[in-house]
């Protein structure tokens, strides 16, 4: 499976574009475990044309996490062009477009999956911006507005002829936010089109390899993409079972390049949501109180206590087991 000249063999899983998730610690530990493409956190067009601190933070990118894509939403072509050609010269291997963020502040105005309900203006932006820049465009939808509006199997097409050269659909329409099931159905639709040439990725409610293997089988999606799924084991993608203690020591290490990267406060901010909605501590009893600690920890040491005792705690818990 290609994207330009991308190339990511078969059945690539895709790490999601995320808000206050897919920082660079997170990203780059999700690449080491087998993630074949990982985002920045979406980023608006207007604070990167304004040139805000935190929005510039947001698009840089190591290396090592190559390829990365830089996402971007906004709610009108000038500002769209101008943010993209700003994010060329970062540098990332691919821009995409955010046609489907279902939260109010952003489709309530006008952008992410407000677009559904402006289809004509979406189409302008994704021609305009994929004629701008040099390096792959590619976006991410949803299946349309509402369950009277499932419009993905037209707009496929129509996104595909404004330059776009991969597709991104999460199986939901933006009324159902993340809510019930994901459709997949109509993903598979879209890819059996045989109008359709560029890669199509299938995204939502991908909990385990399995479910992202029978994806590929049942509905012939070029790439999975997982989200939530993710948070707080960045082993996700790997082939190998972890081990308890290998997966506690992947929680510090990516606690200690945080902390490294930016500074002890807001290194912690970054990783302690990750660790308090971690899997691997549903073994602990009592863990809500454990949870607590760990948000409103504020130093690194601190919390390596709490994920000591964490492990601590789960290895007596299976001994009682067996």
């Amino acid at each position: 499976m290609k994207i330009g000249t991308i190339d990511f063999g078969e059945r690539p899983l895709f790490l999601a574009p995320m808000e206050d998730v897919t920082d660079v610690g997170f990203r780059m530990l999700c690449k080491r475990f087998g993630a074949k493409m990982v985002y920045t956190e979406f980023v608006a067009a207007d604070a990167i044309i304004r040139s805000i601190k935190s929005t510039l933070e947001k698009m840089k990118i190591n290396d090592e996490e190559r390829p990365v894509g830089i996402q971007i939403y906004g709610k009108e072509v000038e500002p769209m062009v101008e943010a993209a050609k700003i994010v060329e010269s970062v540098h990332p291997d691919i821009i995409d477009l955010n046609f489907g963020c279902p939260v109010k502040k952003v489709a309530g105005k006008g952008a992410g999956a407000g677009l559904l309900r402006n289809v004509p203006l979406m189409l302008d932006i994704a021609r305009e911006v994929a004629k701008a820049v040099n390096v792959p465009v590619t976006a991410k939808t949803r299946l349309g507005w509402d369950q009277d509006n499932l419009i993905i199997t037209d707009l496929a097409e129509q996104l595909q002829d404004c330059g776009i050269q991969a597709l991104t659909i999460h199986g939901r329409t933006r009324s159902q936010m993340y809510t019930g099931e994901a459709d997949w159905s109509l993903i598979g639709e879209v890819k059996k089109n045989p109008r359709i040439h560029i890669p199509i990725i299938g995204n939502g409610d991908i909990v385990s390899i399995e479910q992202a293997n029978k994806a590929f089988d049942d509905y012939g999606v070029d790439a999975v993409m997982v989200g939530r799924a993710t948070f707080g084991q960045p082993w996700f993608f790997s082939e190998k079972e972890l081990t308890l203690d290998e997966k506690i020591d992947v929680l510090e290490e990516q606690l200690e390049i945080n902390v490294n990267r930016i500074d002890e406060y807001r290194g912690i901010l970054h990783t302690r949501r990750h660790l308090a909605a971690s899997p691997i501590f549903k073994g602990v009893p009592n863990f809500k109180e454990t949870r607590i600690k760990m948000l409103r920890a504020t130093h690194k040491d601190e919390l390596i206590a709490i994920l000591e005792e964490c492990r601590e705690t789960l290895k007596e818990e299976n001994i009682e087991k067996l």
